[in-house]
Formats: structure tokens, sequence, C-alpha cells
């Protein structure tokens, strides 16, 4: 599986100067620690962390973004209650919240009742952002709502998991609404597959990330990570 996997993703891109690094300890460990680096003449840099943060409750699987999966083994699926590993590009910001502190290049989205993200596999917008042109008012409609009463969702950063223009269109049933967002309980509870870490550090990530350095997120266990560096340039 490794092995495919390094070939698959060979080196970061040239033009990729900053990257979010989240390491668990395990394909099941839904905790994991993120850090900030960005390149610069001297090579890469610890920007911020590590800090905690929390997966998925049954951990990790391969993901769909950058990297393409391995060919055989498991890969990230609907429902499955696991983030995806791998090498993945980012969104833009989505939330309820006042215009956080960002550059000026990272879109930010005040989302409203009409702001949907489809997790329905039968659909031709899974995966997909959109605003209907009415409020909500059919079943389906309100199970696509994005969420507008929940702290833990007031401001939240697409991580482009199975998103269309990666690798085509979305695979249905491949997972969907993956993003960093704000943890709950004060880090005690999982996610669903998000990366969640508290507001503090959220807010620091967003304000940090710069569209023009081409910022990736690479998520792996630590023992996948550690092999990896080499071939990717990292610390």
């Amino acid at each position: 599986m490794l092995a495919m996997f390094c070939a698959a993703a060979m080196a970061l891109p040239e033009d990729c100067r900053q990257v979010i690094v989240g390491t668990s300890d395990g394909w099941n460990s839904s905790h994991v620690k993120l850090s900030l680096l960005e390149k610069g003449p001297q090579g890469w840099m610890m920007v911020k962390g590590p800090f905690p943060a929390r997966l998925g409750k049954s951990g990790l699987v391969w993901g769909r973004g950058v990297s393409s999966p391995p060919a055989e083994g498991p890969v990230k699926k609907e429902g499955d209650l696991r983030s995806p590993a791998g090498i993945f590009e980012l969104g833009g910001v989505y939330g309820t919240v006042p215009v956080p502190n960002k550059k000026r290049s990272m879109p930010y989205r005040r989302i409203t009742p009409r702001d949907m993200w489809v997790d329905d596999p039968s659909s031709p917008l899974y995966n997909q952002h959109f605003v209907l042109k009415h409020d909500p008012v059919t079943p389906w409609e309100f199970k696509q709502q994005m969420k507008l009463n929940d702290y833990a969702h007031s401001l939240k950063l697409f991580i482009r998991h199975n998103a269309t223009g990666d690798q085509g269109r979305p695979v249905a049933g491949g997972g969907s609404s993956i993003f960093f967002h704000i943890w709950r309980r004060d880090g005690q509870a999982p996610t669903a597959g998000c990366t969640a870490m508290s507001e503090e550090n959220l807010r620091a990530m967003i304000a940090w990330l710069d569209p023009s350095k081409h910022p990736l997120y690479i998520l792996l266990p630590s023992r996948e990570y550690l092999r990896l560096r080499k071939a990717w340039g990292l610390p």
C-alpha cells in the first residue's frame, strides 16, 4: 500500500510553500497533532505547532486528493467515521461569523439558510456547495443544509477530499463535507471525518494561510509520514 502511494504522490508541487501537517498515532486513532510549516530560502520552517486536534471517530483511511489512493486497500466512504489520509488542496472558508482575519485572496462565504452542502451520493451535486433560490422547504433540502446553529461549524475551511477538479468529479459515496472546524467539548469529542481544533488555533491557521503559496494539507499516521518525509522534502 505504501509503495503504491509513494509512486502516486511523488513530491509536493514546486510552488507549494505552505503545508499543514497532521500526524496521528495510527490508522485507528482519532487524535492528531497539527503543525503549520512554511518554505523559505532556508527550507521548511515551523510556524506554529504541534497543537492537538481531533479526527473521525474511527481514525483514518486513504482519501482522494492531490495524491491518488492505493489501487488496493481501504478508501474513504460516506459515513465510515474516518478522516481521509493523503495530500489535499484547500478550499474556501465558510461560517456564520463576521469575516475572520484572513488574506484578502482567501474566499469567505457567510452562510445563510439557503446554503447547501450535498452528502447525498445519488445527487449530481454530491460533495458540492450550492445556494438555493428559495428557503428550504423539502426534507431533502433541510438535510443538505449547512449547519447554521452549531458552534463547531460556525467557522470552517474546506478540505478538498473527493472534490470536483482534483481527479474529475466526486466519486459517489466516496466521502463528502470534509472540513477543518472548531472542536466539540474542548477536544473531548471526535468528529465524523473532519479535522477539528480549538477556535483559537483555527482562526490562527486561517489568518496564516496564503492561497498564493499553494497551501496543502498532509494527513497521515506518524509511521507513514516518517517514511515519506524525505521524498516530499519535509522536515
